[in-house]
């Protein structure tokens, strides 16, 4: 069956609206009709080859939709189930996953070097992280598809799959921010307004969204930040004058940058946490010296999908966006027809905005 879908043919390569061939579900599958997809700052990084990934491809790897048919062997999902698509499933037999990290998982991509569907001229296609969300319909295995909980439109559900699920997780797993402590969150795209949401829902207290747009600060503000810091040489400085020129006990770094990196590290009080959820390239080095290690003890953690077990963390998501204490239309800020995906990734390149929702 024919679909459009946003197709990368090379790594720095445009992306190209097309029509591909895609196959009905075998065994262990399942086929979705996407609802809506989330363009997240990771498809910009498989798209320039920051992150490696079999080409051609379709990207996207944030979405939910509606079940259409399931292959052989799969039991708990039915045509018309709402779903969310989770790009990282867990094997749970490898070693991570053993020691209970699903999120480190040695497997759970694996399924991107796999032939999913084809171009009208018979062209492979892979599917870019493992779900291939930036398509009018998607067949996946049935471990990338969790089910909708109740209560959330689907549309909104999308951005549950990554960017809610990284942010939260950076604050409540991977830094495990405590009532009345401080948090500085430098980035307010996406990730980063899900982390200012979920610093507010940890109850820290004073909340410091940290941004190169001033543009940023209004929906900074509605997610939860109780200050606005634009990003300088000065950012540490700023940051330890509204906290009593102690520093944030807790920094999350949600761009990437070695100079952000640095940034955060700076801002963070002596013993204070800095969590790195941004994917920066391998030419992003950051350098400390062996005597501020040992003065200032702190401490520098990486994050990968906020740390998350999407299974388990996904009903919890679910119960905040019910209670109004999470909102997700918030982490939108503009929404586009498939055919505007390459104008959406213009609008990234650019630094325009901070989530862009592709609604099929």
């Amino acid at each position: 069956m024919a679909v459009r879908a946003a197709v990368l043919p090379a790594v720095g390569a445009p992306l190209e609206i097309t029509e591909i061939e895609l196959p009905d579900p075998g065994p262990g599958q399942v086929r979705i009709r996407l609802a809506a997809a989330g363009v997240c700052h990771s498809d910009l990084s498989l798209s320039n080859g920051t992150m490696r990934v079999p080409v051609p491809a379709v990207l996207g790897h944030e979405g939910a939709g509606t079940v259409v048919a399931v292959g052989e062997g799969v039991g708990h999902l039915a045509p018309g189930d709402g779903v969310v698509l989770n790009w990282a499933p867990s094997c749970g037999s490898c070693h991570a996953c053993s020691l209970g990290e699903v999120w480190l998982c040695a497997n759970a991509l694996s399924g991107s070097a796999d032939v999913y569907a084809r171009t009208a001229d018979g062209t492979d296609l892979h599917p870019g992280l493992n779900v291939a969300a930036f398509a009018e319909e998607t067949v996946v295995s049935a471990s990338c598809v969790l089910p909708l909980p109740d209560g959330i439109p689907l549309t909104d559900a999308a951005l549950l799959g990554c960017a809610v699920l990284t942010g939260y997780g950076a604050v409540h797993h991977a830094a495990r921010v405590r009532a009345g402590e401080s948090v500085a969150v430098f980035g307010v795209g996406g990730v980063g307004l899900a982390t200012l949401q979920a610093a507010r829902i940890a109850g820290a207290s004073t909340i410091v969204a940290v941004d190169v747009s001033p543009e940023k600060e209004e929906l900074a503000r509605a997610a939860g930040a109780t200050e606005y810091v634009l990003a300088s040489e000065n950012t540490a400085r700023e940051i330890r004058a509204l906290t009593g020129k102690q520093g944030v006990d807790v920094a999350v770094e949600c761009v990437g940058r070695a100079v952000s990196i640095r940034a955060a590290w700076d801002s963070t009080r002596r013993g204070g946490r800095t969590t790195v959820v941004g994917i920066g390239g391998k030419d992003q080095q950051v350098t400390f010296n062996a005597l501020e290690i040992f003065h200032w003890g702190r401490t520098l953690t990486g994050c990968v999908y906020g740390n998350s077990d999407p299974a388990a963390d996904l009903p919890v998501l679910a119960d905040h966006v019910r209670a109004g204490r999470l909102d997700l239309g918030a982490l939108v800020t503009e929404r586009i027809a498939l055919d505007g995906i390459p104008a959406a990734f213009e609008n990234m390149l650019a630094g325009k905005g901070g989530r862009a929702l592709v609604v099929f």
